[in-house]
């Protein structure tokens, strides 16, 4: 085998009509007495290898045609193009070396139940729709990146421990932190990102976050990965101007680049590309009130909109939609104040259609010292552990704003799945802390 180059499935454009050499494991095994297809994985990716009786002997043809599940295995033949395969190639077997035996996997081609499947997670990724799904996340966490690498943002990695709290204290992880006190697991990095503005004006950060919420939907998760952004001098229309082109942006590029995944876990992509090519609707949390209650729904001011309530607004307006200015009170104590209404705050969310909700929570940040020490005590949190943070409003403050947006909720609507537990590699719930 030496005298074959060894190439991944990531290299095969360049190697057709070649010998060569690909390591990987047995996927699957299907065929007959003359000749057998095996699905070879490497890379993520999956290409068939032609086996044939005539050019092998009896005894290696009959050991192929036994070979077990995930079996890894060197195989050595020549690279053809072929338009019948997923991916467009095939490789014609000439000879073979086992590397590591399989016996008894237990994620078998029958159907299982979602409790076994999790369970077998670290297995689990290894089939053919959850590599597809690991991929457009791959897509969308490199597009994500790009995008705000091309419109000069500073990438800011904020902590992961942490004793200021950015939301709401009653979802918080807390650990004890040597003789400090408590610590916790973090719930945003927004409030640390909003120091680094100060020192190169547009900024992100891209990790993962942490919220003890005792929700079982399809929708929560107890660690996502979040990405948020923060830009001095932009008011609150910029900041919904940037979200809508960022989306957009990312939602396009990725589909681009991924339609073959899209397409083995048979998600259409035309309806997702036909809202990224109209403007999103925009409309207050008073107009999505009298709307919701003019179909009937039981809800009033300071209420929550749920999921189903989130998609009555969806399909009402054909697609994406800001809900802007909620409740004052409903709302975390850095938003700022709505001149026109102070009962509202200059926030919005962006709602997704087809029953992913919402995506993306930003708002303008209040700037002013003096209201933000105002709404902390409102809040009853403590004034010593946001010193750091009051102290960007006492030294050149300035408007601006920012958002986070969820991950694998991006990845649920791009790949058209019910469940965000398939969009992370090893999910995190309220049952669940293994594998």
């Amino acid at each position: 085998m030496s005298e074959a180059k060894t190439i991944t499935l990531n290299e095969l454009s360049e190697n057709v009509g070649k010998r060569v050499q690909v390591r990987g494991w047995v996927h699957g095994i299907r065929g007959s007495n003359a000749r057998q297809f095996l699905s070879l994985r490497e890379s993520g990716k999956i290409i068939q290898v032609l086996a044939e009786k005539e050019l092998l002997s009896e005894e290696s043809f009959q050991e192929i045609k036994h070979l077990k599940q995930e079996t890894s295995i060197e195989i050595l033949g020549t690279l053809a193009k072929n338009e019948k395969s997923p991916i467009g190639y095939e490789l014609v077997l000439e000879s073979y070396k086992i590397v590591g035996h399989s016996e008894n996997y237990p994620i078998t081609p029958k159907e299982h139940g979602i409790d076994f499947l999790l369970s077998q997670r670290h297995l689990w990724l290894r089939s053919s729709k959850q590599l597809s799904i690991l991929r457009v996340r791959n897509e969308l966490s490199f597009q994500i990146r790009k995008y705000f690498y091309e419109n000069q943002f500073t990438l800011i990695d904020t902590p992961i421990l942490t004793g200021s709290i950015g939301e709401s204290a009653g979802t918080l992880f807390s650990t004890k932190y040597f003789d400090l006190g408590d610590a916790y697991l973090a719930q945003t990095g927004q409030l640390y990102l909003e120091t680094a503005i100060f020192a190169h004006s547009k900024v992100y950060c891209f990790g993962p976050t942490f919220r003890a919420e005792k929700s079982k939907t399809r929708r929560h998760l107890t660690e996502f990965w979040m990405f948020e952004a923060e830009v001095a001098f932009a008011d609150h229309n910029q900041n919904l101007i940037l979200q809508e082109d960022f989306v957009k942006t990312v939602v396009k590029a990725t589909v681009a680049a991924c339609r073959n995944d899209l397409k083995v876990l048979e998600r259409d992509p035309e309806p997702l590309l036909a809202y990224m090519d109209r403007p999103f609707a925009r409309i207050d949390y008073n107009h999505a009130l009298e709307f919701l209650q003019s179909k009937g729904e039981d809800i009033v001011w300071g209420d929550d909109i749920n999921a189903e309530r989130e998609q009555m607004l969806t399909t009402e307006h054909g697609g994406p939609v800001f809900i802007e200015k909620y409740p004052r009170e409903a709302k975390a104590f850095y938003m700022k104040v709505n001149p026109e209404n102070p009962k509202t705050v200059l926030n919005a969310d962006l709602i997704a259609p087809d029953g992913v909700g919402e995506i993306i929570g930003g708002s303008e940040r209040e700037e002013s010292y003096q209201n933000i020490v105002q709404r902390l005590k409102e809040e009853n949190l403590p004034l010593e552990s946001y010193e750091w943070y009051l102290e960007l409003r006492k030294y050149g403050s300035v408007p601006h704003s920012g958002f986070g947006l969820g991950l694998e909720r991006l990845i649920a609507w791009i790949c058209g799945l019910q469940h965000v537990r398939e969009c992370i590699p090893f999910p995190r719930m309220m049952e669940r802390l293994y594998p």
